[in-house]
């Protein structure tokens, strides 16, 4: 069998990070594509040697010959896209937000076509749904309708319109992934960010309110990472995407998870805030169909070693805490 050489774009994001651990853990050779150069999440779970043995091309997402040039020349097998601006930067500058989120997705698309990849794998995202009272009290399938109340959401709306057409014009298959709320080292931006921030303040004996309240699914950063790439290694044909299921928890669950971990933390922690507008739980039946098994860390355990991995970190001076805290 070949060797597969893998393309990553937002390596330098959460799951994205997450991604490349993984495959450098399996000795998968990896170029990663990011306009940026901090490299603080990879550098959050992974070691020095790790990441000596990653290629880092830095460009924009939104110019096509960059990511043209880039995919050719890491000679990639395998193409996992999660580079995209999140919801409170998409809301402040939209035609930025356009740009990277959807003409990048479109980028990322028409470099396959033209480097004879015929596979690629993206995240969506749950945001591509409207407001929990649109809907029943059923788990939500992956063919419910859609409703975006976003920028963001209407950006990765797009993104599966785009795939669809690609599969039916060029013969590129994907799989999309819709996620509902990740959390664990690397998650630390944006409103869901709240529940990972807590296990920070947690790791330093800090008081934090979590801005959110109500269920929700959450999954842990690494079972989204493990699906993009069994996504990517699946022989599936088609535009496919899939909801992303998690374990559905409360936001009182979830501290309960954080205290059981750190038990010196215990009252610290604390909640205030509306749930999440979209639907608690998401079937994630069509996923399991696509890839197989879906890898799925219990909470207690996903907190555990979250919380395991920002202690070693703040005691190595690797992670100032401030990143999350403030």
């Amino acid at each position: 069998m070949a060797e597969e050489r893998y393309f990553v774009t937002g390596a330098l994001g959460c799951i994205g990070a997450w991604v490349v651990r993984n495959l450098v853990r399996e000795g998968a050779p990896t170029t990663i594509f990011d306009l940026g150069g901090d490299t603080q999440r990879l550098r959050l779970v992974m070691d020095d040697d790790e990441l000596e043995r990653v290629r880092l091309v830095q460009g924009d997402i939104a110019d096509l010959a960059a990511v043209e040039r880039a995919v050719a020349e890491s000679g990639a097998t395998h193409l996992i896209h999660l580079a995209a601006l999140q919801v409170p930067f998409c809301k402040a500058d939209p035609s930025l937000g356009a740009r990277v989120n959807v003409v990048g997705t479109v980028n990322m698309f028409e470099a396959a076509k033209r480097a004879g990849v015929r596979r690629l794998v993206y995240a969506s995202s749950v945001a591509v749904y409207g407001r929990s009272e649109e809907y029943g009290d059923a788990p939500l399938d992956d063919a419910a309708p859609q409703s975006p109340r976003t920028h963001y959401g209407v950006y990765k709306q797009a993104n599966e319109g785009t795939a669809r057409v690609y599969w039916l014009d060029d013969g590129i298959s994907s799989i999309g992934l819709r996620p509902y709320t990740v959390y664990g080292p690397g998650r630390d931006q944006g409103l869901t960010s709240g529940p990972t921030r807590a296990m920070v303040a947690a790791a330093v004996g800090r008081p934090f309110q979590i801005g959110i309240s109500g269920r929700q699914g959450l999954q842990y950063a690494d079972d989204a990472a493990r699906i993009c790439v069994a996504a990517a290694r699946a022989p599936f044909e088609g535009a496919g995407v899939f909801n992303l299921r998690g374990s559905v928890v409360s936001v009182e669950e979830i501290i309960a998870a954080i205290e059981a971990a750190a038990p010196e933390a215990r009252g610290l922690i604390s909640f205030a805030g509306a749930p999440l507008p979209f639907p608690e739980e998401l079937a994630d039946a069509g996923l399991r169909g696509a890839i197989g098994a879906v890898p799925d860390t219990p909470l207690a355990d996903g907190v555990a070693q979250s919380i395991a991995i920002f202690r070693q970190a703040i005691a190595a001076g690797r992670l100032d805490p401030a990143r999350y805290l403030g």
